[in-house]
């Protein structure tokens, strides 16, 4: 199958680096930034990579009320 996109680097990049890189794909190709979300998203499917998901960059573990804080507010 051949892609139809570029790449962001000019080649395809390992499965490894697309899962640590939000952008796969050049922007100066897209005209806007719904089109270029659609692309990256079958990029990743291209890839075998899952989509980022919106709360992935915060903790899962619970926050400690700190002593300033009163906890019955």
């Amino acid at each position: 199958m051949d892609w139809k996109y570029r790449w962001k680097n000019g080649s395809q990049p390992s499965r490894d680096q697309a899962a640590k890189n939000p952008h796969l794909l050049d922007e100066s190709q897209f005209e806007n930034e719904q089109d270029r979300k659609l692309a990256e998203e079958s990029a990743r499917k291209h890839l075998g990579i899952t989509a980022p998901t919106l709360d992935e960059q915060q903790s899962i573990l619970p926050r400690a009320v700190s002593p300033d804080e009163n906890f019955l507010q």
